[in-house]
């Protein structure tokens, strides 16, 4: 019997993509037995500041590729949105699985829609990405920062700390929480990180024969439109310290890419799109980081950078 071990988080929402992955590959080949090792991260264990003050999601993912590196698993399962834009040496992405919905939700106990929320009211995200569209849409609320798991986040709702949440519509969907929507922000009203609601799956490098037997869990169509986001992101220099969203989708073979640039008050804003074959995603999301650049984004880049 051949043992495949699964590096993941111990969140509620990480485990879930383990526990999603490890039943996919076990129906798909009989007689292979999928372990986890839970694992907890920098990221899960610095919550009283802001990841963009810390060295962004990319801490969500350091253990796990030492857990690779050493041989302790074969794989790590991740969201794709917090997988930085370049690998260390030695790894790969395997696979990009079909992508559940990329879209944020709107949590709130007293209001229905972002609309609807009165001057003042307090807004809790962890992301620039949604806290400058916010600032630029919505500048009469509050914006304050929000961490945890989504059971944490929720909770912190619940305590009356927040008027409303935004979280990922995926991360909700799959844990179950469906009914704590009340509405989705269309990608007009808020644009989602590169990647947002697909799964990644992380190797070491030279390794065909695990890649063989991941190779029926990639998704083509999300793949495509996760690789020509993540491209943007990549030319940018995106990482949560950049409020930076990118969403692509594909209609007969051809690729339509959205994305942003802005400050993280929200008052400047760069938007554009481009298109092109689904064969080729990075060149459409090289297409549209060069319209961004073109229109000013570096002079937002080096900002941020201070």
């Amino acid at each position: 019997m051949q043992i495949l071990t699964i590096a993941t988080r111990e969140s509620p929402l990480a485990l879930w993509q383990a526990e999603h992955v490890r039943a996919r590959l076990e129906a798909l080949h009989p007689g292979l037995r999928v372990a986890i090792l839970g694992m907890t991260t920098r990221g899960d264990q610095i919550l009283d500041v802001t990841l963009s003050k810390v060295g962004g999601k990319g801490l969500f993912v350091k253990e796990l590729e030492v857990a690779l590196a050493d041989g302790r698993a074969d794989l790590a399962v991740h969201s794709m949105k917090d997988v930085p834009m370049a690998l260390p040496e030695g790894f790969e992405l395997a696979v990009i699985g079909e992508r559940e919905d990329p879209r944020d939700a709107f949590v709130s106990n007293r209001y229905t829609r972002l609309s609807e929320l009165p001057p003042g009211a307090v807004v809790g995200t962890s992301s620039l990405r949604r806290e400058a569209q916010l600032r630029m849409r919505y500048p009469h609320l509050a914006v304050k920062p929000l961490r945890g798991n989504v059971g944490t986040r929720l909770r912190k709702l619940d305590g009356g700390e927040f008027d409303a949440i935004l979280l990922a519509a995926a991360g909700l969907i799959r844990l179950g929480h469906q009914e704590r929507i009340r509405s989705l922000l269309d990608t007009a009203q808020s644009l989602p990180a590169a990647g947002q609601g697909a799964l990644g799956i992380e190797i070491r490098s030279g390794r065909p024969d695990l890649a063989a037997l991941l190779a029926p869990l990639n998704h083509a169509p999300t793949a495509a439109c996760v690789r020509a986001e993540r491209q943007v992101s990549r030319v940018l220099g995106g990482s949560c310290q950049v409020p930076l969203g990118a969403h692509a989708v594909l209609r007969d073979g051809m690729l339509h890419l959205d994305g942003f640039v802005a400050s993280a008050d929200g008052q400047t804003f760069l938007a554009d799109s481009a298109s092109g074959p689904e064969h080729d995603p990075e060149a459409v999301g090289q297409a549209l980081a060069d319209k961004l650049v073109a229109r000013g984004a570096r002079a937002i880049l080096d900002a941020l950078a201070g």
